[in-house]
């Protein structure tokens, strides 16, 4: 029994593109060809087309088929490796379903970092955006301190939230000293926000930079000067 191309195609449930290309990538070998030139695939070619096949749809790529097909032993090593990148892709796919039940469980919008739905209702705006900001910065335990103290200090931001651009300088000083012991038991529990973190490479600089410019696009002179001297005086204190 002889097929064309089109014919194997149909019959192993592939295409003729998909053929062509497992001959291009030697996986597949060509066929003798009739007295007319047509290429005549016979029961080798259709078996070894369904191993192809059968090998793509656990997942491996031409070239692991190349390189494994005709070794039990580089086979299973490709089979355990095959295994422990489905095993972390499931398991991403896992906190990506978390991720969105939170989403669905909290109707937040999409100005809501991951993580943090449950306090959205207390974060504002500019909170959103540094904290989304930050994301590019820190890592999972500094974004998971981050929401911790989002979450146990947001009624210390209330002054701090309302505070207008045109505040004199004895109320800037007023809320930055009801700032700053809040930010010195933050400073007590969570030592790393001491000092900013120290960028490890060009993305994090830029990071680190962005974070620094968006502060005036976010909160008013007054507030940003509030920071300054709630930061000073929780450190200065005893």
């Amino acid at each position: 029994m002889a097929w064309s191309t089109r014919q194997l195609a149909d019959l192993a449930g592939t295409t003729v593109k998909a053929i062509r290309h497992y001959h291009a990538t030697d996986v597949l070998e060509e066929p003798a060809r009739a007295a007319n030139g047509y290429k005549q695939y016979g029961t080798a070619h259709l078996v070894r087309l369904l191993q192809i096949r059968q090998l793509r749809d656990l997942g491996m790529s031409t070239a692991e088929i190349r390189s494994t097909i005709d070794s039990d032993d580089a086979f299973f090593d490709t089979v355990r490796a095959l295994d422990t990148r489905l095993a972390a892709s499931i398991e991403h796919q896992r906190r990506i379903r978390a991720d969105l039940a939170e989403l669905l469980a909290h109707r937040t919008g999409p100005d809501v970092p991951v993580g943090f739905e449950s306090i959205a209702g207390g974060l504002t705006r500019a909170d959103r955006a540094v904290i989304a900001i930050s994301a590019l910065l820190y890592d999972e335990q500094g974004m998971r301190d981050l929401r911790e103290i989002a979450e146990h200090h947001q009624d210390a931001d209330v002054a701090f939230n309302e505070l207008p651009a045109d505040a004199g300088a004895d109320v800037i000083h007023r809320v930055a000293a009801q700032l700053a012991p809040v930010m010195r038991r933050i400073h007590e529990s969570h030592p790393s926000t001491l000092n900013p973190p120290r960028p490890r490479n060009v993305r994090e600089r830029e990071a680190m930079r962005a974070l620094y410019q968006s502060l005036p696009d976010l909160y008013n002179a007054a507030q940003i000067e509030v920071l300054g001297q709630a930061y000073r005086l929780a450190r200065d204190a005893p």
